[in-house]
């Protein structure tokens, strides 16, 4: 009996080590990316990823910061490098967290980010993957304010491509923002990113 207290012990002890290792280098990954150091900030999500294989969060956020340094890139070399990591980390979390609309959202991420380098090489065969994604996300997570403010800033693009009235999609702006102060989720590190991009983009329909 004693024995088996004692493993039991040991067993909670390196669990909770584990953990802690685990905050204390999500922690040290964002610090990175926030001193606008993203290529450090996801090799370091990268090496917790591969540590937490059961875990699709660290996975998420190689993908996720890979993505979003791609906007603005005009290096294609540079470009493909990144967002071929970023689709690499997204399918094995995907993997991990199927049906998950998080990954639907940065899946389309990742497909603007190539039709915002080259729309016209792009465009016609990720437009469409992108409607489906965010209409599958929205099927599936109508309360989530990523899934709202993703899908409505998709829209507003499309919208001024064909010359449309971008109004119904300030509405959904808005409503993202309202979805934004009341959403939660218990998950250690689980998204929360976009409620500061909804502000902008607001400003921007009232301007």
């Amino acid at each position: 009996m004693k024995r088996l207290l004692v493993l039991a012990f040991l067993s909670i002890t390196a669990a909770t080590t584990a953990q802690d290792k685990y905050v204390k280098g999500m922690e040290k990954a964002f610090q990175l990316w926030r001193q606008q150091q993203p290529l450090e900030a996801s090799n370091l999500f990268e090496r917790i990823a591969m540590a937490e294989q059961d875990n699709w969060i660290p996975h998420y956020y190689v993908a996720h910061v890979n993505t979003i340094s791609s906007f603005g890139e005009r290096d294609f070399e540079k470009l493909s490098k990144q967002l071929e990591k970023a689709k690499e980390f997204l399918d094995l979390a995907k993997a991990i967290s199927p049906d998950n609309p998080e990954l639907m959202v940065l899946e389309a991420l990742i497909n603007t980010a190539w039709i915002a380098y080259d729309g016209a090489t792009y465009g016609m065969t990720l437009s469409g993957k992108n409607f489906q994604l965010y209409e599958q996300a929205m099927a599936m997570a109508p309360q989530n304010p990523r899934v709202v403010l993703s899908k409505a800033e998709w829209d507003m693009g499309s919208a001024r491509y064909f010359g449309k009235d971008i109004a119904p999609y300030c509405q959904d702006i808005e409503r993202s923002l309202e979805l934004f102060a009341n959403f939660s989720n218990d998950t250690p590190f689980y998204p929360s990113w976009g409620k500061d991009r909804a502000e902008q983009v607001l400003e921007q329909c009232k301007s």
